[in-house]
């Protein structure tokens, strides 16, 4: 098949390469010129582990092409996916589909023949009806089928994701469109992916519903982690305790700052707006934003009591900037809260994250950037570890011991048992677990 994507950004460029190495014929638009040229040259703009690779031998066998120009590769299509941000606005946190819309009127109007205009950017609840509305009325004449097919992808893992959905989601009113999207997918046949159809409003809201029940389990082990600390329980215990129970499951269990990224702020927020508007309020959602919210406002207050009440003149060696590993995203990343508050507090902060620093400068310019984990711990006085990338699960303790000033170790994300740090004379502060 022949598959436009527009906008070369985290899903449409993962989007892309993947339908491009299932054999589909894959041209990628975005308007930003030195990205489609970096592009075409096989450089790619985001961290995402295999997708250098991914991108090369697609070009290299001329599978996937990158370019500024809609119309063309519009007219060629028998799928156009929309793949632009929709970002929270500024002051109400609805989604903003400025560019959603754009793109859908770019498309119409250059439609030739029928075309399935696909939804894959995240939109709220009647998006669809609002694109095809928008279409039709800048080309009365185009023959369209729009459809919506959320994307599921997590940061990190999201070529695997692709290849290896737990399900396929496609919301049409359209037996047109349903063949076609049937035909998109079939190279996943072999998986054994279930390909689930609903009409479009359903598929909708079943990406909003699946990240605000995920959102919400995170901060749901996160406040248990805060009695856990009450009453001298273990978390990860208790975590491991109830996650072995099948309707419960142990995916999102894991206590720590609370969650970031692009998505799970944007749509939770999103989810209760729509909710609130419609008159049927999502007070578990509204809860798990607010909850979430004060939790990344508490870090900086663990970090100052771990370090006996102040941080003023003290240098905190932090370990991790991404919201996640294996991403340099920093939207709304747990750091962006953290840091300023030590700022404000008094402390010089060193950190060092194996791909986000370049994306962190222009949000915490303050910031002394390490080139290594050892360089960030340097003379600190105590550290932080935020972001569980590998490589800090496995640190050199008794180095780690000799470069910090004093022996503190605060453990946001529970990656190291309290009893090997007591062991290695360090004064350890985890998440959700006894002090000991």
């Amino acid at each position: 098949m022949r598959v436009t994507v527009i906008g070369s950004g985290y899903v449409g460029l993962v989007s892309g390469a993947c339908f491009a190495d299932f054999g589909h014929q894959v041209a990628c638009i975005d308007s930003d010129e030195r990205k489609i040229e970096a592009l075409n040259n096989a450089v790619v703009p985001i961290y995402e582990p295999g997708l250098d690779e991914l991108v090369e031998r697609n070009l290299s066998a001329g599978r996937l092409t990158f370019s500024t120009e809609l119309a063309p590769a519009v007219r060629e299509a028998d799928v156009v996916m929309i793949a632009v941000g929709t970002p929270s606005r500024r002051g109400n946190g609805h989604a903003d589909l400025t560019f959603v819309m754009e793109a859908a009127r770019q498309i119409a109007g250059a439609l030739e023949g029928f075309t399935v205009v696909v939804n894959k950017s995240t939109v709220p609840v009647g998006a669809g009806d609002e694109v095809e509305r928008v279409m039709r009325e800048t080309n009365p004449d185009a023959e369209l089928a729009v459809a919506s097919n959320p994307e599921f992808l997590r940061e990190g893992s999201a070529i695997d994701d692709f290849k290896r959905p737990d399900r396929i989601v496609v919301g049409v009113e359209d037996d047109r469109a349903r063949a076609a999207m049937e035909a998109l997918y079939r190279p996943l046949s072999l998986n054994v992916a279930p390909l689930v159809f609903t009409d479009r409003r359903s598929a909708e809201l079943i990406k909003y519903a699946s990240n605000a029940f995920l959102a919400t389990k995170i901060t749901f082990i996160n406040e248990i982690a805060d009695l856990c600390e009450k009453v001298g329980a273990n978390v990860q215990e208790v975590a491991r305790g109830i996650g072995l129970d099948n309707r419960i499951g142990s995916k999102f269990l894991h206590a720590g700052p609370g969650f970031g990224g692009s998505c799970f702020p944007k749509d939770t927020r999103a989810l209760a707006l729509t909710a609130q508007e419609y008159g049927s309020p999502v007070r578990i959602v509204e809860t798990v934003i607010a909850v979430n919210e004060a939790r990344r406002d508490a870090l900086a207050g663990r970090v100052i009591a771990a370090c006996g009440g102040s941080v003023a003149g003290k240098r905190i060696g932090l370990l991790g900037l991404a919201f996640k590993p294996n991403t340099d995203d920093m939207r709304e990343a747990p750091a962006l809260a953290l840091v300023p508050a030590l700022e404000a507090a008094g402390a010089v902060v060193s950190a060092y994250d194996p791909e986000a620093i370049e994306q962190a400068r222009s949000h915490l310019p303050n910031v002394i950037y390490a080139g290594h984990a050892y360089e960030a711990l340097d003379g600190a006085h105590a550290l932080v570890l935020l972001t569980e990338w590998d490589q800090f699960r496995a640190l050199d303790l008794a180095r780690v011991k000799r470069m910090l000033r004093e022996p503190v170790v605060v453990d946001l994300r529970n990656v190291y048992a309290r009893e090997e740090m007591q062991r290695h004379g360090f004064v350890y502060h985890g998440i959700g677990r006894p002090r000991g």
